[in-house]
C-alpha cells in the first residue's frame, strides 16, 4: 500500500504561526522533503523534531521527485515543506503533487500561512474574486506581454516581489494600469516590522523613488473597474419591445424581458409600445 504525501505549510516569519497539527505531522512521517534543508533544520530544531531530510527544489525537482515517489509507492510517508509558506503554491511542489496524482498516491494538505492570502485580507481591496500572479518574469518582453494580458482584469491581482526589483515593477504596473490604480504594498508579513501601505500605483512609485524598499513584498492591485453599460433610453427600449413583438412575443412578456436587461420600467415600456402599436 502506498504512503501519503503531506503538504505542510511553514511560518512566513513568525514561528508562533506553526500549528500543533503541522508539528505532529512532521514528527509522524518517515522523512521530510525540504526546499532548503539548511532552513528547514532550524525549524525542526526549534520544535525538537528529528527526521531525515531530503532536498527537493526548483533545480532538482525532476530527479528528486521520482526518488520521493518511489519511496511513497513503497509505503513510506513524506512531508513536503518550503522555506516559508504553503508548498506547491507557485512552487515546484506542484510537480510532485501531479506525480502523486498520476500514481494514486494520497496527498493531504496541512494548512497554515500563505502570504498572498494574508496580504489580500489586510489590503482593503475587494476579496471576493482574485487572481494570484506570483513573481513577474525579469524578461522585459514577456513581462510587458503578461501585464498587457491583465489590462482588462477585473479581479484583484496579487504579485510577489523582491525589494531590489520593486521600483521597476511599480513603474511597469503604472504603465500597464495607470497611476491612479489602487494598490496595497504588504511587506515583512507576520514579522516585527510588518507594514501595509495602501495607496495608488503612482504614489507608491514616487514614494519608493526616495525610500529604499526593504523586505519581501506582496503587492495587491485592484482590478479594472467594470465598465458601466450605456443607459438605454425609453425610445430605444420601446424599439426593442416592438422588435420582440414582431417575432411573435406577447407584449407583456416583451416589456418584461426588455425591462430586465435595461433597467427601464416595465409599465412604461408596455404603455409606450402599446401607444406606438396603435
Amino acid at each position: 500500500m502506498s504512503g501519503t504525501l503531506y503538504l505542510v505549510a511553514t511560518p512566513i516569519g513568525n514561528l508562533g504561526d506553526f500549528s500543533p497539527r503541522a508539528a505532529e505531522t512532521l514528527e509522524a512521517v518517515d522523512f521530510i522533503a525540504a526546499e532548503d534543508t539548511r532552513v528547514s533544520v532550524k525549524l525542526l530544531n526549534h520544535f525538537n523534531i528529528k527526521k531525515p531530510l531530503v532536498s527537493y527544489h526548483e533545480h532538482n525537482h525532476v530527479t528528486a521527485g521520482q526518488a520521493i515517489l518511489t519511496r511513497l509507492l513503497a509505503g513510506e510517508s513524506c512531508a513536503l515543506v518550503t522555506d516559508a509558506g504553503t508548498p506547491a503554491i507557485s512552487d515546484p511542489g506542484e510537480d510532485l503533487v501531479r506525480l502523486c496524482g498520476e500514481n494514486a498516491v494520497e496527498v493531504i494538505a496541512v494548512p497554515g500561512c500563505c502570504a498572498a492570502v494574508n496580504a489580500l485580507a489586510v489590503s482593503g481591496l475587494p476579496t471576493g474574486r482574485f487572481t494570484f500572479e506570483g513573481f513577474l518574469t525579469v524578461n522585459k518582453k514577456s513581462r510587458r506581454e503578461r501585464l498587457e494580458g491583465l489590462r482588462d482584469e477585473e479581479r484583484t491581482m496579487i504579485f510577489h516581489e523582491a525589494p531590489h526589483k520593486l521600483r521597476t515593477t511599480l513603474a511597469d504596473l503604472c504603465t500597464a494600469f495607470g497611476p491612479e490604480r489602487r494598490i496595497a504594498l504588504c511587506r515583512e508579513l507576520t514579522k516585527l516590522h510588518e507594514e501595509t501601505r495602501r495607496t495608488t500605483l503612482g504614489e507608491a512609485a514616487a514614494y519608493y523613488e526616495s525610500n529604499t524598499p526593504k523586505g519581501e513584498y506582496v503587492l495587491v492591485v485592484a482590478g479594472r473597474e467594470r465598465r458601466r453599460e450605456t443607459a438605454v433610453t425609453l425610445e430605444e427600449g420601446t424599439a426593442q419591445v416592438l422588435a420582440l413583438l414582431g417575432q411573435g412575443v406577447r407584449l407583456k412578456e416583451a416589456a418584461r424581458e426588455v425591462a430586465e436587461h435595461t433597467g427601464l420600467s416595465k409599465n412604461e415600456l408596455y404603455a409606450a409600445a402599446l401607444e406606438q402599436g396603435r
